[in-house]
């Protein structure tokens, strides 16, 4: 290796360390807000301090969402598997649940607006 290499590697790590630190790649700050996605396409933004249930329906099939005391998860699905019923209930900032068959994904993001435009690798 080279010095620049080097550099350049030490360079990677403390921008990396530091978007960690900061909260913008760490899934352990409480997230304000469950994003529905279909098929990449937000469907609803369903607020983590008000309970709710959700009902997604998709040519595929449908799914349950359901938000109680500040965590979000799916308590129903009409696909074979069910394995989005079985997922634990989630509240983290950048955790989700997928929906294969559905094409269906619940993600938790923070309530404040992300002033990040890009990530540059």
């Amino acid at each position: 290796m080279k010095k620049w290499d080097v550099i350049i590697v030490l360079a990677v790590l403390a921008v990396a360390g530091s978007l960690y630190f900061s909260g913008l790649l760490r899934a352990d700050t409480p997230g304000g807000v469950a994003v529905v996605y279909v098929d990449g396409v937000e469907i609803t933004r369903l607020s983590l301090l008000k309970d709710t249930e959700y009902r997604v329906e998709t040519e595929h099939g449908y799914n349950v969402v359901k938000v109680e005391d500040g965590k979000a998860e799916i308590i129903d699905a009409d696909c074979r598997d069910k394995i989005c019923t079985k997922h634990k209930a989630i509240s983290l900032k950048n955790e989700s649940i997928i929906c294969l068959p559905h094409k269906v994904v619940v993600e938790i993001e923070g309530g404040n607006e992300n002033t990040v435009d890009a990530v540059v690798q």
